[in-house]
C-alpha cells in the first residue's frame, strides 16, 4: 500500500521544506507501527528543486483477520481463502487513511511550528497512488477529487491483465493528483476519499467517526457536490450516524452562507417563560383568586384556537426548538400532518425526546416529523401545507435577515394560514423583574411596539397577498396592550392572480 507526495521548489523557497511541514526528516527512512501494520517514510528524492516523500504501510492479512474476528471483507465463514489471499496488502484503502492520521498528524492539521507560513500557503503538489479502489470507475474519482481545486485529476484504470486486454479493466486505477493546495488540505482530501472509494470501512465505525468526518472535511465538504455519497459511503452507510453528519454539514453550510460561526446558528432557545413563574402578572391591587395560567400556555392555546378556527389539519411548526407547540399539535387528532422545523440539531434532538419519537406507535408516527432547515431559505418541503406557525421566532432574526424569511413562508411555502406570534415591548414595564430598557431574552434581536408589529403585518400581507387580524394574547393591559401580539394571515391571492 503505497502513496508519495512531491512538490518542487527554488534555492530561496527550497522543496526539502516538505520535510518540515510533515514533521519527517528528508535523510532519514522511519518506521511507525499501526493498528494494521508497519509504516514506512523515507524520500526517494530530496533537493532543492525536488522533493519527493512516500508513504509504503505494510499490512498483514492474517492479524488483520485475526483483529476483526473474521469480520469485514473476506470475513464470510464461506470465504476462508479471501480472508488471506486479498488486495490488503497492495491496494490504497482505510487502513492508509488510519496510517496518514498516525504517522501524519501535525501535516493533516496544517500545524508546523518551524515554517508556518508555509504549512498555511499553496504548494505545487503532485500526489500518486499507484493502486485504488475505485467502485464507481475513473469518474466518480474526478467527480470526488474535481470539486476540489485540483488542477489535473488523472484516473487511469489498470488491467485485469495487460497480456489480455479483452478481459477489460479491474476496478481499481492509478491517481494522480496536481495542483497548487496547502498539505494538509490535500492529506484531507486524501484521508476522506481513500475510504469512501474503496467503499469499505476495515475496522469497526463508531459514532466518533462522525467528529473524524467533519474535522476532516472542514472547510470543503458541506459544499462538495458529492457530500450525500461521501458522508454515507465514509460512515459505512450506517443510517444513524450519517443522519447526525447530514445535518451537521448543513449547520455548516448554512453558517458559512451567513458568515456566522456554526455556534450561532446552532443556538438552541431553551423554553422559558416571560416572567420567573411562567404567568402573567396581576395589577397591583386586584385580588388574585387563582392563579393565571403561564403566558406560554395561553400563547399555545390561542395559536390552536386560531388553527382550529382556520380548519387546518396539515401544519408546520416553524423554529419548533425543542417541540413545546408540535405535542401540543399530537394531542388533538384533527392535525393529521405535524411537521416540525428548526435550524438546530441540538433543539431537535431535545424535541425528539421530548415526543418520545423512538417508542411512539407507528400511527402516531406517521402524523409527525422534525426537520432540519432554515427560515430565511426557500425549501420546497414546506410546500403545499394548510398552516404554519412562527411562535416567539420573528424576534430572533436580525432585522436584515427578516426580508428573506418572509418570503421563504408567504412567497414560497404560501400556506393558507399563517400564524406569527411575538413579544409586545410595551408591556415590557410591566415585568417587575425586567430591568428597564431589557429584552425578555438574551437572543431577542428586537422587540416590537404594538404599532410596528402592525405595520410590518399589514405590509407583508399586502405584499403577498395575505389579509391579517390581530388577536392579544394574555391581560390585554389598557394603557400598553397585553404581553405577546398575534397576527393571523389568511391567504386572499393565489400566485397566479398576485402575477397577473
Amino acid at each position: 500500500m503505497f502513496l508519495t507526495i512531491s512538490t518542487t521548489g527554488s534555492p530561496r523557497r527550497p522543496a526539502t521544506d516538505l520535510g518540515f511541514l510533515l514533521h519527517k526528516h528528508p535523510d532519514k527512512a522511519q518506521a511507525f507501527s499501526t493498528s494494521h501494520g508497519t509504516a514506512h517514510v523515507f524520500y526517494p528524492e530530496a533537493s532543492a528543486e525536488r522533493c519527493t516523500a512516500a508513504l509504503l504501510l505494510e499490512v498483514d492479512p492474517v492479524a488483520l483477520v485475526r483483529r476483526g474476528r473474521g469480520k469485514g471483507r473476506g470475513g464470510a465463514p464461506d470465504s476462508a481463502l479471501a480472508q488471506y489471499v486479498n488486495d490488503r496488502p497492495y491496494a490504497a484503502s482505510s487502513l492508509l487513511s488510519v496510517a496518514m492520521s498516525t504517522v501524519f498528524t501535525s501535516a493533516l492539521r496544517g500545524v508546523c511550528a518551524a515554517l508556518p507560513e508555509r504549512a498555511a500557503e499553496p504548494l505545487p503538489l503532485r500526489i500518486e497512488v499507484p493502486a485504488l479502489p475505485a467502485r464507481g470507475g475513473a469518474e466518480l474519482v474526478r467527480a470526488l477529487f474535481g470539486p476540489l481545486g485540483w488542477t489535473s485529476v488523472d484516473a487511469e484504470p489498470i488491467a485485469l491483465d495487460e497480456r489480455f486486454p479483452g478481459w477489460g479493466d479491474s476496478r481499481y486505477v492509478r491517481l494522480v493528483l496536481e495542483g497548487e493546495l496547502r498539505l494538509s488540505d490535500a492529506l484531507r482530501h486524501l484521508y476522506v476519499l481513500l475510504p469512501v472509494l474503496d467503499d469499505a470501512k476495515h475496522y469497526w465505525v463508531t459514532p466518533d467517526e462522525v467528529d473524524k468526518l467533519l474535522r476532516a472535511g472542514e472547510g470543503w465538504l458541506a459544499d462538495h457536490p458529492e457530500h450525500q455519497l461521501i458522508t454515507g459511503r465514509y460512515l459505512a452507510r450506517r443510517w444513524s450516524l450519517t443522519r447526525e453528519a447530514m445535518e451537521r454539514l448543513e449547520l455548516v453550510r448554512l453558517a458559512e452562507a451567513d458568515d456566522l460561526d456554526v455556534e450561532d446558528v446552532d443556538n438552541a432557545v431553551e423554553d422559558v417563560d416571560d416572567t420567573a413563574d411562567g404567568s402573567a402578572p396581576v395589577p397591583t391591587g386586584e385580588a388574585e383568586p387563582r392563579k393565571p395560567a403561564p403566558l406560554a400556555e395561553q400563547r399555545q392555546e390561542a395559536i390552536l384556537a386560531a388553527l382550529r378556527a382556520a380548519g387546518a389539519s396539515r401544519v408546520l411548526d416553524l423554529g419548533c426548538g425543542q417541540g413545546r407547540l408540535v405535542k401540543a399539535l399530537l394531542d388533538d387528532v384533527r392535525f393529521t400532518d405535524i411537521v416540525g422545523v428548526d435550524v438546530s440539531v441540538r433543539a431537535l434532538t431535545v424535541a425528539a425526546r421530548r415526543l418520545r419519537l423512538e417508542r411512539m406507535g407507528e400511527r402516531q408516527a406517521g402524523r409527525v416529523k422534525l426537520m432540519q432547515g432554515s427560515l430565511t431559505y426557500t425549501d420546497k418541503r414546506l410546500k403545499g401545507y394548510d398552516a404554519a406557525v412562527l411562535c416567539e421566532v420573528v424576534e430572533h432574526l436580525d432585522l436584515p435577515r427578516l426580508p428573506a424569511l418572509e418570503y421563504a413562508v408567504f412567497g414560497s411555502a404560501r400556506p393558507a394560514t399563517v400564524i406569527v406570534t411575538t413579544p409586545n415591548v410595551e408591556y415590557n414595564v410591566r415585568w417587575d423583574t425586567l430591568p428597564a430598557g431589557h429584552a425578555r431574552h438574551g437572543d431577542h434581536r428586537f422587540e416590537w411596539t404594538r404599532a410596528e408589529f402592525r405595520d410590518w403585518a399589514r405590509r407583508t400581507g399586502e405584499r403577498h397577498g395575505y389579509g391579517v387580524e390581530f388577536v392579544p394574547v394574555g391581560p390585554d393591559d389598557p394603557e400598553v396592550g397585553p404581553p405577546t401580539q398575534m397576527a393571523v394571515f389568511t391567504l386572499t391571492t393565489t400566485k397566479e392572480e398576485k402575477a397577473a
